[in-house]
């Protein structure tokens, strides 16, 4: 998803109009917004305006490119160049634009897909909540992301030529140019149809116009939680279908490459074992992520919904997806080396989120041991109005500073990034120069940019509490350094 201005100026809640899904129920509604509205003309003209208008031409463009210079014979940035400097644009573009025409192959691919992936959506697990709402929702989240990480790998092996032989297992590589394409225009379609259905038929209380104009309101989305016939829409956007196809991408090109060259890779294998390695943990800590500033902060629009359905096929598989027509180069010695420094930051980013998760699930947070000590934190209190009674109520959060969480606010940032940078090296940079680079740097930028909102949003929420858990844990992201 590409990185974004913090711009929010959520409007009246529609929920008079229409009642909360059961799964999502109002509760609450707070005295104070939990970011700031003033903002200079100007801001407003670039956080509002200009930044949504850029990211929604830019990002698909960009997109598209990568699409094609990973299909390309020799995938790198200089080829890619040659061939604009003697084609001209317009003709290469209009390549780029046949490429990833939508097929019917690649259409049927993404129903399927999708299918079982609403098939396991529902397979029982514990019901969990996430935060409260700036309105007073409740979310609910039925826990079964490992159940739904293991049946789907298994249900997409078992379909391949490997077993009932419905598919080969290359399926994702051999359409890939087409499933883009494909994915653009309906997810193009999909945030136009939830722009309109936050207009008429919200699923809970935080939605509205921001007052900034359709094209912002289809940017930045017309509701936090939709819902589609009980399923949450960013739910199985995000975790079912995007970080899905991230996973089992890795599966295709690694037989791709292989049917193509007759030998595994080992820079190419050992990426996507490290990333399958990185997504099952995703699935572990699945119910986390639902309580992220992903989640929690950016409502279901273009940024965060196309970003989902398109950007992250499209740039998270980038290294992988560039080494099956032009191998890595690695040998297997310097390719186990980078894997290692890659599955310590998967194991340590790990770690830091299940000390977090423990010590908020405990229900005596002093008996919780993290790095064999009693763990410091901050009851953080926030204020809110209760709908029901008309009394203000204060709630309270802990704020860990022990473990990882005492080394930097947002220590995790470090290790997703050591994992992201030995991915890309692991698809070879002596061989495809800088392009396997791509997806770290953003992922670089993405993060930072996502510390900072983070921290303003905790700043506005939680105010001289938050200040001081800032002045235990002074650093951002890399201890003693940022």
């Amino acid at each position: 998803m590409p990185p974004k201005r913090d711009a929010k100026s959520p409007a009246k809640s529609r929920a008079a109009a229409a009642a909360p899904s059961t799964a999502l129920v109002a509760t609450t509604k707070p005295t104070v917004a939990w970011y700031s509205t003033t903002k200079s003309a100007l801001s407003v003209f670039i956080d509002n305006y200009l930044v949504p208008v850029l990211l929604m031409t830019s990002t698909p463009t960009t997109a598209y490119i990568f699409t094609y210079i990973c299909a390309m014979p020799k995938p790198t940035i200089t080829d890619f160049a040659a061939l604009v400097s003697a084609k001209g644009v317009g003709a290469v573009a209009a390549e780029v634009a046949a490429e990833l025409t939508p097929t019917v192959e690649a259409a049927t691919v993404l129903l399927v897909f999708n299918f079982v992936a609403l098939l396991i959506y529902w397979w029982p697990g514990k019901t969990e909540y996430g935060p409260r709402t700036e309105n007073g929702a409740l979310p609910e989240y039925m826990d079964n992301g490992v159940a739904h990480c293991i049946l789907f790998t298994l249900c997409f092996v078992a379909g391949s030529d490997l077993c009932l032989g419905w598919y080969k297992l290359s399926v994702l590589f051999d359409c890939f140019p087409a499933t883009i394409g494909t994915l653009n225009v309906s997810g193009l379609a999909f945030c136009l149809f939830l722009y309109f259905k936050g207009i008429y038929k919200p699923s809970g209380p935080d939605n509205g116009h921001s007052g900034y104009g359709f094209l912002f309101d289809y940017y930045w989305g017309m509701e936090l939680y939709p819902r589609l016939w009980n399923v949450d829409v960013k739910k199985f956007v995000n975790c079912r279908f995007s970080m899905t196809y991230w996973m089992l991408a890795g599966v295709s090109f690694v037989a791709a490459s292989y049917e193509k060259h007759g030998e595994l890779d080992p820079g190419l294998l050992l990426c996507a074992i490290s990333q399958f390695v990185y997504l099952f943990k995703f699935y572990v800590w699945e119910i986390g992520y639902m309580r992220s500033i992903d989640i929690i902060v950016d409502r279901a629009g273009f940024y965060e919904t196309w970003g989902c359905i398109v950007w992250v096929p499209a740039i998270y598989t980038l290294h992988t997806r560039t080494a099956v027509n032009l191998a890595s180069g690695l040998s297997w010695p310097a390719a186990l080396a980078i894997f290692a420094v890659g599955l310590a930051g998967v194991g340590l980013n790990f770690q830091a989120d299940d000390q977090r998760q423990r010590f908020r699930a405990a229900k005596d947070h002093t008996k919780v041991k993290i790095w064999g000590r009693t763990p410091q934190y901050i009851e953080a209190e926030y204020s809110s109005l209760n709908v029901a009674t008309g009394k203000v109520e204060v709630h309270k959060s802990l704020l860990l500073a022990s473990g990882w969480w005492g080394t930097a606010r947002h220590n995790q940032y470090l290790f997703e990034l050591t994992a992201a940078y030995s991915w890309g090296f692991l698809a070879g940079v002596g061989t495809h120069g800088a392009l396997p680079l791509f997806y770290p740097v953003f992922l670089t930028i993405l993060l930072i940019h996502r510390a900072h909102r983070d921290e303003q949003k905790c700043l506005a929420k939680y105010g001289k509490h938050y200040e001081k858990y800032m002045q235990m844990v002074p650093y951002k992201i890399v201890p003693f350094i940022y």
